[in-house]
């Protein structure tokens, strides 16, 4: 293998057969790039552990934060077809990202980036990279080292970011456990919502039972709200949280003593 950077190159111009809406649509590299500043990554396969471990989550997650930095879409490219594609979309809830079905193989042959894997009985597939393109022309790539495993590490979302903005900063990853009708749940989300910081929430006996959240917290009150692995705690220990962030700009560790719903 010798993948060569082409950065300063246009992409290969090429047809892909997309699927939308239960009827079949042809796209070209025009549609995809064309006046356009795109981020894409490729990756070796849908449903494949790396992939649906990280690589796509992570584009995913930070989608509004490369638009913020002038990006107009990101692009996820595999020589998959456009159904597999799309169900992997649905399984990752990935439905700010396009998908690209090179499912010939032709984008990635052209570029330089279509290896052998029928080691794993995959055919041929496309090597992990990353790119900025920006009308059709390729501004920046990120290579994975050559290597019979499959790196991954220079495609991250994270380094990607850091080249839009060597400034940027990480938004905050934030889990919330709650329950229906918990007025302290609802608080705490509100919180959130007024600082525009955005939440996965994880609901009571729908995604987990009190044994979860005892087991992670060490507590079975609600809500429990974590931020960046770090426990926070109930509403009042976010309340905490949020002014001492803004007085000192500092972490601060609090315990789970704080206003919260008792399950028992």
């Amino acid at each position: 293998m010798a993948f060569e950077d082409k950065t300063g190159q246009r992409v290969p111009m090429v047809t892909f057969k997309i699927r939308e809406d239960y009827m079949w649509v042809t796209k070209t590299s025009d549609d995809i790039f064309k006046h356009k500043r795109v981020v894409l990554f490729a990756l070796p396969g849908a449903f494949t552990p790396t992939c649906s471990s990280v690589h796509l989550p992570r584009y995913n997650e930070l989608y509004d934060t490369f638009r913020s930095y002038g990006v107009d879409d990101v692009v996820c490219l595999s020589v998959n077809d456009s159904f597999v594609l799309n169900e992997w979309q649905k399984a990752e809830k990935a439905d700010k990202i396009t998908m690209l079905p090179d499912g010939n193989g032709d984008f990635s042959r052209a570029l330089g980036f279509l290896v052998n894997k029928s080691d794993l009985c995959f055919g041929e597939r496309s090597w992990r990279y990353s790119m900025v393109v920006d009308d059709g022309v390729i501004e920046k790539m990120f290579i994975e080292p050559e290597s019979d495993e499959d790196p991954y590490g220079e495609s991250s979302a994270e380094k990607m970011l850091k080249y839009l903005n060597p400034d940027a900063q990480l938004p905050a990853s934030i889990s919330i456990f709650t329950k229906h009708g918990c007025p302290y749940c609802a608080r705490a989300k509100e919180m959130l919502r007024e600082r525009k910081l955005p939440y996965e929430e994880l609901v009571l006996n729908e995604q987990f039972s009190i044994k979860t959240v005892k087991a992670i917290s060490g507590s079975t009150k609600l809500p429990q709200v974590f931020i960046n692995g770090e426990l926070i705690g109930g509403s009042e220990d976010l309340e905490k949280y949020f002014v001492s962030k803004e007085t000192t700009s500092k972490n601060v560790n609090f315990s789970n003593t704080g206003t919260s719903q008792s399950l028992s």
